[in-house]
């Protein structure tokens, strides 16, 4: 996790415990938010042709498939939520028959 800018600590250093708790509150529903919006663009991801090989029983559940590309190749992966974590599995290359 990386460090706030510093000109939101320096705001924050000024601020009484009741104000920093409700700034808690508005930031912990900012994230949720953001989370959700990551969630269903990951749903939107679902690779719509899936390879013929790729059995759903091997998916974990709730699992969505999705291809990411990493150094100029393309994988699949499946893709799931638990709790507050995205989780993520390695399948194979796309590309691999």
């Amino acid at each position: 996790m990386s460090d706030p800018p510093k000109y939101i600590l320096e705001g924050l250093e000024k601020q009484s415990p009741e104000t920093l708790r409700e700034i808690a509150q508005i930031a912990t529903e900012m994230a949720d938010k953001e989370e959700r919006q990551l969630e269903a663009e990951l749903e939107e991801q679902e690779v719509a042709d899936r390879p013929k090989d790729l059995d759903r029983d091997d998916a974990p559940s709730s699992a969505t498939l999705t291809t990411k590309e990493i150094n100029g190749n393309q994988y699949y992966y499946w893709q799931w939520r638990e709790g507050d974590k995205i989780k993520s599995e390695y399948i194979r290359p796309v590309d691999a028959k």
